[in-house]
C-alpha cells in the first residue's frame, strides 16, 4: 500500500498497519516519518522494540528467531530494520518475503532505506511488504520547494519571519535539510520575541553549506551551475589553493574528451566513459556532461585550463578566480563565454 507523505501523519492518526516501509534520500524527513510510526506504536502499546543495521554480513536468523515469538511479558514490539545501501541481498530478500508471511499480531515491521534503485522498486520482498503494509517513498525537496518547507518549519516552530529572512536561510543552507532544521531548532532559543527579519536571520544563522572540492566537481558534470558559483565561492572564501581545483577539472575534462570522441565514433557513451577511466558510480553525471558538451567545444575547455595553469605559475597575467569560474559554469553548461572570445582570451 502506497501511502503519501504529506498524508501520513493523518494515515497513522486512523490506523496502524503492520509493516512500513519508509525509504527516500533525505535523511531528515526519514528520520522524522520513521519516529511517527514508533511514537504512534509506543501510544498503541508496542513498548519493545529490536532494531537491526544490515550489512554484508548480517545473519537473517536473527530476526526470523523473533518474528512471532513471545516475549518474557508478552509485550508487543517493533522490529525495526535499516538497510543502509537499500539492497538486502539474496538472503535478505528471501528473509524479508518470509517475514512479510509470518508476522504476528504483536510485531510491528518498521523497514528504512534510502532511495530506492528501480530494480529494488520491483522485486518481490519489497512487493511482499507493500502488500503487508504501507510504503512511504519520500522525495527530496527541490530548490523552488526549498523555501515553503523552510517556511512550513518556522511557522511549527512559532518563529514569524518575513520571505527576506526565509531566503537568507535556504540559501545559507543549500538544500541541506538537516542543517536548516538545526538553524530552526538555534532560532527558537534566540529570537526571543518570535520575530525573525533577513538582517536577524543573516547575525544568527551559520553558513551550514560544506564546501568541498568533490561538491564542485560533482554539481560541475551535474550541470548545476549557481551551486558550482556558490560552492566555488566558498572555497575561495576558506583558503582553498586555486591548483588542486584547477587539477580536479581537468582531470574530469580529459576524461570527457577522451569519450567524446570514442562516442563520435559509434561507441555507446557508457562503454565510451568506461574506457575513458570513469568510475561506474559516476557514469550517469559523466554521461549527462559528455551529451551537454560536443568535442570542439571540450577542446577549447581544454586550452582554456592550460591557459588557467599558466596563469597560476606566473607565466602569465590573469584573474584566476574568474577564470576558474568561467571554466566551470563553460563545463556546468553556462558559459560565460563563447569557443570564439575563449580563443580570442586565449591569444591575447
Amino acid at each position: 500500500m502506497k501511502i503519501r507523505a504529506e498524508k501520513f501523519a493523518q494515515h497513522l492518526d486512523q490506523q496502524l498497519l503492520p509493516s512500513y516501509v519508509i525509504s527516500g534520500g533525505e535523511p531528515l524527513l526519514v528520520q522524522e516519518a520513521a519516529d511517527q510510526v514508533r511514537s504512534i506504536a509506543s501510544q498503541r502499546g508496542f513498548s519493545e522494540r529490536m532494531v537491526y543495521d544490515v550489512d554484508a554480513n548480517f545473519d537473517w536468523n536473527q530476526v526470523h528467531a523473533e518474528v512471532g515469538a513471545l516475549s518474557l511479558f508478552s509485550t508487543k514490539k517493533i522490529l525495526e530494520i535499516r538497510i543502509a545501501n537499500g539492497k538486502p541481498g539474496d538472503k535478505g530478500s528471501r528473509a524479508l518475503v518470509d517475514i512479510s508471511a509470518n508476522t504476528s499480531p504483536d510485531d510491528l515491521l518498521l523497514v528504512v532505506l534510502p532511495k530506492l534503485e528501480r530494480s529494488a522498486q520491483n522485486s518481490k520482498w519489497l512487493k511482499a511488504l507493500d502488500a503487508l503494509g504501507g510504503h512511504v517513498d519520500i522525495w527530496p525537496i527541490g530548490a523552488a520547494q526549498l523555501p515553503k518547507w523552510i517556511q512550513e518549519r518556522l511557522r511549527q516552530a512559532n518563529i514569524d519571519a518575513n520571505q527576506g529572512a526565509v531566503e537568507v536561510l535556504a540559501d545559507r543552507v543549500e538544500g541541506n535539510l538537516l542543517a536548516a532544521n538545526q538553524e530552526i531548532e538555534k532560532l527558537k532559543l534566540l529570537a526571543l520575541d518570535g520575530r525573525v527579519d533577513a538582517t536577524v536571520m543573516s547575525a544568527v544563522v551559520a553558513d551550514s553549506t560544506r564546501y568541498n572540492l568533490f561538491d564542485a566537481i560533482d554539481k560541475m558534470l551535474a550541470g548545476e551551475a549557481q551551486s558550482v558559483a556558490r560552492t566555488l565561492r566558498g572555497l575561495r572564501g576558506e583558503g582553498s589553493q586555486p591548483l588542486p581545483i584547477l587539477w580536479a577539472i581537468t582531470r574530469e575534462l580529459r576524461k570527457l574528451l577522451i569519450a567524446s570522441g570514442r562516442i563520435a565514433r559509434g561507441e555507446r557513451a557508457e562503454q565510451a566513459l568506461e574506457q575513458a577511466g570513469v568510475w561506474r558510480k559516476q557514469i550517469p553525471i559523466m554521461r549527462a556532461a559528455v551529451q551537454r558538451l560536443r568535442p570542439a567545444h571540450l577542446r577549447m575547455l581544454v586550452y582554456q585550463a592550460g591557459a588557467v595553469d599558466r596563469g597560476v605559475k606566473g607565466l602569465r597575467e590573469a584573474e584566476i578566480w574568474d577564470e576558474l569560474t568561467t571554466l566551470m559554469l563553460s563545463l556546468a553548461g553556462s558559459p560565460p563565454l563563447s569557443p570564439t572570445s575563449i580563443k580570442h582570451l586565449i591569444e591575447h
